[in-house]
Parts: C-alpha cells; structure tokens; sequence
C-alpha cells in the first residue's frame, strides 16, 4: 500500500513537469494538404489519437519512469540529443532528436520547411528519405508504405541483377523446352511411321 501511494504522489510531483503534452495538428494539416492523404497522430506519436488520454502510449497511462523519460525528452530544445519519448514513435524520437524541440515549435509556421533539415534518414530502409514520405503522406516507419512508382524504382534499382538473370534464365528455359518438344514430336512421327518433318531434314 504504502509503495502504492508512493507511485501515486511520485507520479502526481511530476505532472506539473510535464506541461501539456498536445500534439501539433499543424504538421498533420500540411502533410494532409501537400500529400492529398489522411494521416493521424500516429504518424510522430505511440498512438493514433496523440499523446493526451488513458490509453498504452498516451499521458495518462504513463508510469512514473515513463513520466520522467518523457520529461528528459521535453528539454531537448538543441539537436543531438537522443530522445526516447513514451509518448512519440521512433520517427517522432527522430524529430525531437534531428532538430531539436525549439526548432520543431518554429516550424509549426511553416510545418513543410522541416524537409529540407530531415536530411536523407530513412528509418524503415525502403530506399525513400523520411523527408519524401512526409511530403508524399507515407509512413516513414513502415517500409511497404510508400508512393507506389517510388518503391516500384527503388525496388528495380536494388534487384536489377536478379531481374536481368531470370529474364536469361526465362528466355533458355523457353528456348530449351521448345526444341525438347520438337524433338519429341519428331521422335514420335518416327515410331508410328509418319513422315519425317522437312524441316528436319
């Protein structure tokens, strides 16, 4: 009981820390406008409806450790600063980490600008920049989710080889089975006594 009620004033000292956890709908407007995609928190946040709520990922489930982590990443205010928030997704950490949370509140003027900060990362290796999956509306954590032409060329560029090879291994198997099946079918009029193919002879 009394470790209970320890957790309990822990946890009720901490939340004054915290501040107001609100996601910014501004960046989830931009993308929807630029990309003509509906996406959801779940784009920077551990759950779709954002960080406030009761909910695995939200402010109100949080433990004490989690509280106190999410308070570690809320005074990253300059880059370089590896955050592991409870409340953000890996891409969301990326952000935070990237730019910094000082940068991240300006761009909530110009939401679209933060592309051209992003860099090339590209957190779930489909061969698409994080920076491109934002302006196309495509998750960056999720590597069959993106524009389909641009997965298409990425996919072409890394199997090019193994494409060419069972394009020649295609064109010898057709090529072999045709004359196998000309060589029977000679084979065939032969022991039944037809007439040989002129082609054959």
């Amino acid at each position: 009981m009394r470790a209970r009620l320890a957790t309990i004033s822990l946890t009720l000292a901490l939340l004054p820390l915290a501040g107001p956890a609100h996601a910014h709908p501004e960046f989830e407007k931009a993308i929807e406008a630029r990309s003509g995609r509906t996406i959801d928190c779940a784009f920077c946040h551990a759950h779709p409806d954002g960080p406030e709520g009761v909910h695995a990922g939200q402010i109100g489930a949080l433990s004490p450790a989690d509280m106190q982590a999410l308070n570690r990443a809320r005074t990253a205010f300059e880059p370089g600063t590896e955050v592991d928030s409870p409340i953000l997704n890996d891409f969301g950490d990326h952000l935070v980490t990237a730019l910094g949370k000082k940068r991240l509140v300006a761009l909530r003027q110009a939401p679209l600008k933060m592309v051209d900060e992003l860099g090339d990362s590209d957190l779930d290796g489909d061969g698409i920049s994080d920076a491109q999956e934002m302006l196309d509306g495509t998750h960056p954590l999720m590597r069959h989710h993106g524009a389909p032409w641009s997965l298409f060329v990425v996919n072409l560029q890394r199997s090019w080889f193994e494409i060419v090879m069972l394009i020649i291994a295609t064109f010898f198997g057709v090529y072999g089975i045709s004359h196998l099946l000309r060589w029977f079918g000679h084979e065939a009029r032969g022991a039944l006594g037809g007439e040989e193919d002129p082609k054959d002879g």
